[in-house]
């Protein structure tokens, strides 16, 4: 029998290990000339540089007899062409995924079954006396584990492996198993009591945050697009050039925001809130340099500032409930005349993401006329 994985090890790929915050791959016996002459090879210091340098070393897994082999090739191949944060976040549920059903046959009978398992006891493992957010999160994680598990069938399809995907379509996560699509709408008056907060400096944060608001709902652009805008390459005569930046590789849907007169308005807003007049970005740190990381998909310095600017905004205004940056998206999809519309405004490729996630909005019905 193999020796049980210690507990830091559990989900990595076969032969891999986490070391002093390092990864590393355990050279098999006789194969040493292969990798420098090393026993043990260092990969990296994160999991998307350890899956790059072991697939610069592999290449192309060829067969897949489990789960664990093609959530390796998935991870090899398929997650570098992921944003940053995607990847991020799909290496976290190959792991755990791994750890689940690494040796379990690709060609196993009872997929939907293991599938339904799987996402009912990731929900309940959590499960505090407190209330219900633990397990809210953990049924979220499940949920998206679930996702890339799906995913890499559909690649295992593609890559000969299967004939068909094993479970697509036959499983339905619906009832306890589903989750529930945030709907935090926020009213007008609400935006009326944030743009009104009075900032303490002509310039910075409190203007920037309130200059970043007004196009935000006048464009439904999402974060990471528009902390990446720069004056000089994304402003035209026609209007505001943006390429949705969905993947590593950028070729998203490209999108053109006419001029008007509100637009150009917030747009002179947020120039004149940056504390750095000259900054390629058209929001930017008192150094000058944009918010948003390209090599990890974060931006924890606008985050931070938007917490501050939210923490002001419930001591010092009517409003009484916090939303999120991304609840102003759901804000211009909602208030878009059209579904159509708001899927334009928002960039989706789906009507149906636009309405189920972004339309939060109460619809208005007037009533029957009845003669009697």
């Amino acid at each position: 029998m193999p020796k049980r994985r210690s507990k830091e090890n559990r989900g990595l790929p076969e032969r891999w290990q986490l070391h002093h915050g390092a990864y590393y791959y355990r050279v098999p016996s006789g194969l040493e000339a292969l990798w420098d002459g090393r026993k043990r090879f260092p990969l990296g210091k994160t999991l998307p540089q350890a899956y790059k340098t072991y697939a610069e070393r592999v290449g192309t897994i060829d067969k897949a007899n489990n789960v664990g082999q093609l959530l390796d090739r998935y991870a090899l191949e398929v997650v570098p062409n992921k944003a940053p944060q995607s990847q991020a976040e799909n290496q976290r549920a190959i792991n755990r995924l791994r750890s689940i059903f690494g040796h379990v046959p690709l060609t196993h009978s009872r997929w939907p079954q293991l599938v339904y398992q799987y996402v009912d006891r990731r929900r309940k493992r959590v499960r505090l006396p407190d209330g219900t957010e633990h397990e809210e999160r953990a049924l979220t994680a499940a949920h998206r584990e679930t996702e890339v598990l799906s995913h890499a069938f559909t690649k295992a399809v593609q890559w000969g492996y299967l004939s068909r995907h094993p479970f697509k379509e036959q499983v339905r996560l619906d009832g306890d198993l589903a989750l529930k699509p945030r709907d935090r709408f926020i009213e007008d008056w609400e935006i009326v009591e944030c743009l009104a907060l009075p900032s303490r400096r002509k310039k910075g944060s409190v203007l920037a945050i309130q200059a970043y608001m007004r196009l935000k709902l006048l464009t439904g652009l999402a974060r990471g697009d528009l902390l990446r805008l720069e004056p000089g390459r994304h402003f035209k005569d026609d209007g505001i050039h943006v390429q949705r930046h969905k993947t590593k590789d950028t070729t998203g849907k490209r999108t053109i925001y006419e001029w008007s007169e509100e637009l150009r308005a917030a747009v002179a807003l947020a120039v004149a809130a940056r504390p750095v007049d000259l900054a390629p970005t058209l929001f930017c740190n008192r150094d000058g340099n944009g918010y948003f990381d390209e090599a990890t998909g974060l931006a924890h310095g606008f985050d931070s500032m938007w917490q501050r600017f939210m923490d002001r905004v419930l001591r010092e205004t009517k409003v009484t409930e916090r939303f999120t940056e991304h609840d102003l998206r759901a804000k211009a999809g909602s208030d878009a005349e059209s579904v159509e519309r708001a899927r334009a405004l928002l960039q989706h490729a789906d009507a149906r993401t636009t309405q189920r996630i972004y339309r939060r909005k109460p619809e208005r019905v007037a009533p029957l006329k009845r003669s009697f």
